[in-house]
């Protein structure tokens, strides 16, 4: 069970407290007909919520047996969920912080400077850590952070950890282990409605966008960028799937992002336009910001293939046509052989404007469902 607890934990904080089978106290909240219950575990309450921390010490002072229940009558549901996310928004340093405090206050033969450590105490510090260890992002720590909190007790952590997190801030370049744990999602309501992408990929767009990973391609594993909110323009599984529709619902709006999910494969595919879509018949916009790529799942976002237009072709980065949906060149061709009702049956990949292939074929392919979103400054 602490298992299973210990890796929901490394996920999303906020969805323990609706857990219905691994807590050990629960919060009634709000009066009639207005209640809700939340379920949480005691770890929670004593090191991840400053309030939830003050609560159960205030509730302790009148009740001297182990508690089990707490009633909040005089707060909202909404108010306590508003509370809650804000409390439980903390940084992977103080994560890390409070694990140790957790595992001093499991061996309480341990003072807290590791210096005076023996061989025999860290291994007692690593068998209660065991669970925890492996769900701290190390990675998304400044250097700074690693210094002052990882390096005293890098006994604590595996050798070959160690070397790779010591390497990666003398040279941000070097190709991180595939098993790396990437950045927790945290307070991040807003930022896209999607059913193609996460925020991992969406993060990575938006430093593509911004061109920030010049000098550290892999600075994706250290922290989540999500400077902008990705505005829904169109989805075809609820707004259909043509050209007409498309040029209705995207023409005339700058600076947007295609996200297409293929038909019979987990593939997903897309370009980002800087420039405005024009239902106009075969002509191009020039820009040489745009690009399309590709990502092989909406969870495996490693290895994507990134293509900028190239530069003798950027003054035909952007094809526009009325039975065209989004298409970057002839490299991402999205559309139809018709009239404007008919939906897209003619979409294919090529290289011909850009850089590199996004697909390892040219065959024409389905559309299971696809996304436009404006991207605007959050």
């Amino acid at each position: 069970m602490l298992t299973q607890f210990f890796t929901r934990l490394s996920e999303n904080y906020i969805e323990i407290l609706n857990d219905d089978e691994y807590y050990d106290i629960t919060i009634e909240v709000g009066k009639d007909p207005n209640v809700k219950i939340f379920r949480a575990h005691m770890i929670i309450l004593c090191y991840r919520s400053p309030f939830l921390r003050r609560t159960l010490i205030s509730n302790k002072k009148n009740n001297d047996s182990i508690l089990t229940h707490i009633n909040l009558s005089d707060i909202s549901p909404e108010i306590f969920q508003i509370i809650l996310e804000d409390d439980l928004q903390m940084k992977e340093v103080e994560i890390w912080d409070h694990v140790l405090k957790w595992g001093l206050t499991q061996n309480s033969s341990l003072i807290s400077d590791p210096d005076t450590w023996t061989d025999d105490d860290y291994e007692m510090m690593k068998n209660t850590l065991q669970l925890c260890l492996p769900l701290i992002r190390f990675f998304s720590l400044s250097s700074e952070e690693f210094l002052q909190k990882v390096h005293p007790y890098k006994k604590l952590l595996k050798p070959q950890l160690y070397d790779e997190l010591f390497k990666s801030y003398l040279n941000p370049n070097i190709e991180p282990s595939k098993d790396i744990l990437l950045p927790r999602y945290r307070n991040v309501d807003g930022i896209i409605d999607s059913k193609i992408v996460n925020l991992n990929i969406v993060s990575l767009i938006s430093r593509w966008i911004d061109k920030l990973d010049i000098k550290s391609k892999f600075a994706y594993v250290r922290e989540l960028y999500l400077p902008y909110k990705f505005k829904l323009l169109l989805r075809g599984s609820q707004d259909g799937f043509t050209p007409k529709k498309f040029h209705e619902l995207c023409d005339n709006l700058p600076c947007t992002v295609i996200f297409i999910k293929v038909k019979g494969t987990d593939e997903i595919i897309g370009g980002y336009n800087p420039l405005i879509w024009k239902c106009l018949n075969d002509e191009y916009g020039e820009t040489k910001d745009s690009f399309i790529f590709s990502f092989k799942s909406k969870n495996n976002f490693k290895d994507p293939i990134l293509s900028h237009v190239n530069h003798e072709n950027i003054n035909r980065a952007i094809f526009y046509h009325t039975q065209c949906g989004p298409t970057f060149g002839r490299d991402l061709y999205i559309g139809v052989k018709g009239v404007d009702s008919d939906e897209y049956h003619r979409n294919y990949c090529g290289k011909y404007r850009y850089e590199k292939e996004i697909r390892n074929t040219e065959d024409v392919f389905s559309i299971e469902d696809y996304e436009v979103f404006q991207i605007v400054k959050s």
